[in-house]
């Protein structure tokens, strides 16, 4: 039997699209500015399986001059505690400098603890007598909403405000402001304001809109479910292809593994053909979920982390130049379009 050799790169699929940035994210982000005089700390979370892909530099950009902690959250999918993990988040914590970093997985309270214990102590620092006001941004659907949730479950044990969902687009606009925690002899406790996600204006990367695809930043219909799942395939053949082991061996093939999921399942159209798109969509959710290994997208060292903050510094933050680069865009899919044609 030969030995399986997994793809050592993915294939750059430019026809993809480029932006998720929706009329909301832009009213959104506008009354964020508007918010941020009221603002003591800016809590800014970021999927953990992509610390670098889920940084949005219009965060930086437009909430500045605010005490920021960044919060990676969803750590329970993407770590599994070993001592590669720890040096991988104290490398991350280093680089992020002076901005404090936590780690989070809302299930599990020591985290959460930790998220509220830099706000007490942030609050406390700020000895102010009307409270502390704290904002929570990020990319849709990385688990703001999830984590308020927690924080004032642990914080003044309140039931959910904050709604949640698998897709992105949960929540639309600035929420109220809600109590987690209650105030010392002297102040009157610590608030959180909900937001809804921001995504980048443009993404250049292809690779990098698989990846906040394939951890849910965007909706499922905006890239093709069998693409999403070719590229989870190429990520769990480098990781460990035996973890889809019960439906197909180790393969390349992801029309292979589908079908061999669809009979498994039962995910059958008419006539028994395989459901390619209805598979495609469990085996994403699968690993979404956690049941198909624990592991980053991100490559995460010293040089990949000064090349983001590079490429981020100087491209996708203007909302001009990312209309600017989708425009021509499509003209370049339109005129390739029309050259096929002939």
């Amino acid at each position: 039997m030969a030995t399986f050799i997994p793809r050592k790169v993915f294939p750059n699929l430019n026809s993809l699209p480029r932006s998720y940035f929706l009329g909301h994210h832009k009213a959104g982000l506008d009354k964020m500015k508007t918010m941020l005089s009221h603002i003591d700390l800016v809590i800014e979370c970021r999927d953990y399986r992509i610390p670098l892909s889920s940084r949005n530099p219009l965060f930086e950009e437009n909430l500045a001059g605010r005490e920021r902690l960044i919060v990676y959250t969803k750590q329970d999918l993407g770590s599994e505690g070993y001592q590669q993990d720890r040096n991988r988040e104290r490398l991350i914590q280093d680089f992020q400098r002076p901005s404090a970093v936590l780690f989070s997985n809302y299930k599990d309270k020591s985290s959460v603890r930790k998220v509220l214990e830099f706000a007490r102590e942030h609050a406390a620092a700020a000895n102010s007598l009307t409270g502390a006001r704290m904002m929570v941004v990020g990319m849709p659907n990385v688990g703001k909403s999830s984590l308020l949730n927690a924080l004032r479950g642990l914080g003044v044990h309140k039931g959910k405000v904050a709604h949640t969902g698998a897709q992105p687009g949960v929540t639309r606009k600035i929420g109220t402001t809600v109590k987690i925690m209650d105030g010392e002899e002297s102040g009157e406790g610590v608030y959180l304001v909900d937001t809804p996600g921001v995504f980048i204006p443009y993404v250049p990367d292809t690779e990098a809109m698989l990846k906040l695809a394939l951890c849910g930043s965007v909706k499922d219909t905006i890239i093709a479910p069998t693409t999403l799942a070719d590229y989870l395939l190429y990520h769990l053949n480098l990781h460990k292809p035996s973890v889809y082991g019960e439906y197909e061996p180790p393969t390349n093939d992801i029309e292979a593994l589908l079908a061999a999921l669809a009979r498994k399942t039962g995910r059958l159209q008419k006539g028994g053909t395989p459901d390619y798109e209805a598979s495609a969509l469990w085996l994403i959710q699968r690993w979404r979920n956690g049941h198909l290994g624990r592991f980053l997208l991100d490559e995460v060292t010293h040089a990949t982390l000064e090349a983001e903050r590079g490429a981020k510094g100087s491209a996708g933050v203007s909302l001009n130049q990312g209309r600017k680069m989708m425009k021509e865009l499509r003209k370049q899919k339109s005129r390739q379009k029309h050259s096929d044609s002939q």
